[in-house]
């Protein structure tokens, strides 16, 4: 741990841009501290429908200060479906065959270590997941999971919309937005809007409940709120974003299965995600929040079971009490309560 205690306005953005094999261009924020690293480079990767900047709340003491206090080289990623790029269909086979490789090979060639730790969360940890086990990224010694990889396991009523809900939009609308619940809005996107504020009377700000009703199945769906301050959930109202249709569907067909699989396989890129052995060394520590109302704790357990089973010994689980899906990224306790383990993953402790 560095003396001088780091936070927002000590941090130095070094944006980088590159493009990947299919030709989609993407950035990554390489965040410096006061000193100088003296560990590895960290790749952080956000989740489906978010930026990069999820990580770093303004109003609280993020990840990415915990990271540079301890020394690490810290690399921010947008990957395709980052609300801070330019809006495009894709699926999370288009993620993990593109851009995580374009954004490895990028960090590796800038740091010139061949040894990388990532953070993932979300569909950002399920495409990263989908990279490494397919042999990828093969410098990713660790991958620091949060919330779901390769067996994504919903609530009930999530698999209601996916199975109901979703083919009602489909055709209709190529993405749904959080936008939808600031208004204005016609047609299906209004039907929406309004449903979901009668369905969701637990918070009065209108993307929270959106983001419950696109992103999980709870009241409210991504946090508690007795995890968030007032000023970070007001800062959350603006960093969600849209989310294209073609996710929902492969989350559907994926859910179904039991396990991640490709709608458009690529490269000789796996059918099934978890069939086979991982094509990698690295090693898993898998994080969900006991409250996750996205993706049920049993997801990131079922991924523990498939690793263990072909590499015993080397990955874990852990469950955090008290905590849902992404309040162990925005809580204004997670410095206390869950950053500290996600450090300790890093160095290979256990969890």
């Amino acid at each position: 741990m560095t003396a001088l205690a780091v936070n927002r306005r000590l941090h130095v953005d070094e944006p980088h841009f590159l493009r990947t094999e299919d030709g989609v261009a993407l950035t990554l924020i390489h965040v410096r501290g006061p000193h100088e690293p003296t560990k590895g480079p960290v790749l952080l990767v956000h989740g489906a429908g978010m930026r990069a900047e999820s990580f770093r709340p303004p109003a609280i003491r993020s990840l990415v200060d915990v990271l540079l206090e301890d020394g690490r080289d810290v690399w921010m990623l947008n990957w395709r479906g980052s609300t801070d790029l330019a809006r495009i269909p894709w699926t999370l086979d288009d993620v993990a065959r593109y851009d995580h490789p374009a954004a490895v090979r990028h960090v590796s060639e800038q740091t010139g270590s061949t040894a990388i730790k990532a953070i993932a969360h979300c569909q950002g940890s399920t495409s990263l997941s989908m990279a490494v086990v397919a042999g990828l990224v093969p410098e990713i010694e660790t991958v620091v999971s949060n919330s779901v990889s390769l067996h994504p396991v919903l609530p009930g009523f999530a698999k209601v919309k996916l199975g109901v809900l979703r083919p009602l939009f489909q055709g209709r609308e190529p993405y749904v937005d959080v936008a939808w619940g600031d208004g204005p809005e016609r047609g299906i996107r209004r039907a929406t809007r309004n449903a979901v504020r009668l369905w969701h009377v637990e918070c009065r700000e209108p993307s929270c409940n959106m983001a419950s009703f696109a992103l999980g199945s709870g009241h409210p769906a991504l946090w508690h709120h007795r995890n968030l301050d007032a000023a970070t959930h007001k800062w959350l109202s603006g960093e969600f974003g849209q989310i294209p249709m073609s996710v929902y569907t492969q989350l559907a067909k994926s859910a179904r299965a039991g396990q991640i699989v490709a709608i458009q396989p690529r490269d000789g890129m796996p059918l099934r995600y978890a069939s086979a052995p991982p094509k990698s060394e690295a090693r898993f520590a898998l994080f969900t929040g006991a409250d996750n109302r996205a993706f049920l704790p049993a997801s990131q357990r079922a991924t523990y079971a498939y690793l263990a089973e072909h590499q015993p010994g080397r990955h874990s689980v852990r469950v955090i009490r008290g905590y849902g899906h992404a309040d162990v990224f925005v809580g204004h306790r997670a410095h206390i309560d869950v950053f500290p383990h996600f450090v300790a993953a890093l160095d290979g402790a256990p969890i």
